[in-house]
């Protein structure tokens, strides 16, 4: 008996073998391509998460723009905003020690207007800036303490020939102020009244209803950390200050336009 051969299913070594190479190379392109997909996966997620939450989310906005220059580019016309930058100012603090604005670097900046001797409404707002500046605080080996990491505060004088260094201690102790946080400033009345009507643009806000012989506001100033005012807020209104506290937030979260993204950037 002859056992019968299917000629159909016998290949030579040289063809199983070639199939075998077949078979690698496809599995190759299969790897590369799960390789890429993986790859993109993260970067795909990244600008669609990105795109909603420029959508989502409204940043503070900026106010007086210096100047405005428009642009055409292959039919397309852009608009570059030159933002008010606050100009700089030196003053005395409630310690001594002379201090600048730009001083304070990277850090949003919250600012106001009193006098000590205010019966009322400079109380009050400085009870609020104290809670504000209290809820950016934690505990440090079991001490409660301000991170000055994030935000500033600044309370300027409006009455500085009576309001000076001694006096302004003691109106920083009687509302527990972080003294490293918060600076309460006097020095010239010129330069101090110069800030905040031409840097600070108090009289716009408050309608032109400010005297220029005696500046009383009861709006916080909030600066991001390039120096451009981002909003004005009512002292002395609890749903106003609650915005202030998430805008404070929001500025912190703000990215550097400037920096190129890199998604893999070195640490």
């Amino acid at each position: 008996m002859f056992l019968s051969v299917n000629k159909e299913t016998k290949k030579k070594p040289s063809q199983q073998s070639g199939g075998f190479f077949v078979n690698i190379n496809i599995m190759n392109k299969k790897a590369v391509l799960a390789l890429c997909i993986a790859l993109l996966i993260p970067i795909v997620c990244y600008f669609v998460l990105k795109a909603a939450s420029d959508e989502a989310v409204i940043m503070p906005r900026r106010y007086y723009a210096d100047s405005v220059a428009a642009k055409t580019v292959d039919g397309k016309t852009t608009t570059d905003t030159v933002w008010h930058k606050t100009g700089n100012i030196t003053l005395l603090n409630q310690l001594g020690d002379t201090v600048s604005l730009y001083d304070i670097q990277n850090k949003v900046i919250v600012a106001d207007f009193f006098f000590t001797r205010c019966p009322f409404i400079c109380p009050a707002m400085t009870k609020n800036m104290a809670k504000l500046q209290q809820s950016f605080s934690h505990y440090n080996e079991g001490r409660k303490v301000v991170d000055s990491s994030i935000v500033r505060f600044l309370s300027f004088s409006i009455d500085p020939e009576r309001d000076s260094v001694p006096a302004l201690k003691k109106y920083a102790d009687k509302f527990k102020a972080d003294h490293d946080n918060w600076w309460f400033l006097t020095g010239n009345k010129k330069t101090i009244y110069n800030f905040g009507f031409n840097e600070l643009k108090i009289g716009l806000v408050e309608g032109g209803n400010v005297d220029s012989s005696f500046m009383h506001s009861q709006k916080f100033v909030l600066l991001d950390k390039d120096y451009l005012v981002r909003g004005y807020y009512d002292g002395l209104d609890t749903v106003s200050l609650a915005a202030l506290a998430k805008d404070i937030g929001l500025l912190m979260l703000e990215k550097d336009r400037k920096k190129k993204f890199n998604i893999f950037q070195a640490n």
